[in-house]
C-alpha cells in the first residue's frame, strides 16, 4: 500500500535490517506497526500509505526490460512512462515479449492480479516455428510438466498458418497460436510451446482479466478508469 515492494520482497527487506519503526531497526517478521501512528522507514527514509492510487496500461514494445531500473543500462518501462509517481509493474513480460502490462502504486491490486489463486486469465499470441499436431496442442490444454511441475490446463486454439519461403526457394509453415493461462510461472508460455516442440518466434500479450489493448500503439500508455480496475478485481 506503500508502494514500495511487494509482500515476499518485503519481508527480504526486515531480514535485512533495512527497516525501522520509531527508530528502533526491527529484522522480525511479524512484527507490528502502524503507518498512521508510527514512524516507518526503509533505509532511513519514511514510508507513507499512498493515497492517490495510479493505474497504467502500457503496451510495451520488444527490447524494453520489465523492470524500475536496470543496472545494465537497458531501457525499462519506466523510461516510457511520463509520470512522477513512483509506480511498479504488475508482474513481468520478457524483454522480447510485446504486448499488455499493467503498473501502479496499489500493492493489493498487484497481489490481486498476479496471485494464481484469483485465476485471473492472460492471452497470448504466439507465433512459433512449424505447425503444432491437434495431440501438441491437447497437451498445453491438458498441462504439461515443466521444471518437474505440472502446468495448469490452458487454452489454446490455431489463428493461422504462416507459409514462409527460404533462401532457396523451399518453403516451410509456422503457426499462430492464441494461448490463455492464469498462472504467472516465468516463460511459462515460450516453455510450454518448447516443450511440445515449436520455439516461439514472437510473443504479443493481447489481454489481461479481459481488459485488451484496444487501438493502444507500441510505446503508448493510458491510465486505466474505475470501471475497468473494479472489473480486473471483482
Amino acid at each position: 500500500m506503500a508502494g514500495v515492494s511487494s509482500r515476499r520482497k518485503a519481508e527480504e527487506l526486515i531480514l535485512a535490517g533495512r527497516v525501522s519503526v520509531n527508530g528502533q531497526t526491527v529484522t522480525e517478521l511479524g512484527a507490528k506497526g502502524n503507518p498512521q501512528k508510527d514512524k516507518l522507514t526503509l533505509d532511513g527514509k519514511p514510508i507513507k500509505i499512498v493515497k492517490d492510487k495510479i493505474y497504467i496500461l502500457l503496451n510495451k514494445p520488444e527490447g524494453v526490460v520489465t523492470t524500475v531500473t536496470d543496472p545494465h543500462g537497458r531501457k525499462t518501462v519506466m523510461d516510457l512512462i511520463d509520470l512522477e509517481t513512483r509506480l511498479y509493474p504488475v508482474g513481468r513480460l520478457d524483454a522480447d515479449t510485446s504486448g499488455l502490462l499493467l503498473l501502479t502504486n496499489d500493492g493489493e491490486f498487484t497481489q490481486k492480479i498476479i496471485h494464481p489463486s484469483n485465476q485471473v486469465k492472460k492471452t497470448y499470441e504466439a507465433t512459433v516455428r512449424g505447425v503444432p499436431t491437434v495431440h501438441a496442442l491437447r497437451q498445453i490444454r491438458d498441462g504439461i510438466v515443466i521444471d518437474g511441475k505440472k502446468t495448469a490446463p490452458a487454452q489454446v486454439k490455431m489463428l493461422e498458418r504462416i507459409f514462409v519461403k527460404g533462401a532457396k526457394g523451399a518453403t516451410h509453415q509456422n503457426a499462430k497460436l492464441l494461448i490463455t493461462i492464469h498462472e504467472g510461472r516465468n516463460h511459462q508460455v515460450r516453455n510450454m510451446c518448447e516443450a511440445i516442440g515449436h520455439r516461439i518466434i514472437s510473443l504479443n500479450r493481447i489481454s489481461v482479466g479481459g481488459l485488451t489493448l484496444g487501438k493502444l500503439e507500441k510505446g503508448k500508455w493510458r491510465k486505466l478508469n474505475p470501471n475497468e480496475v473494479r472489473g480486473l478485481v471483482k
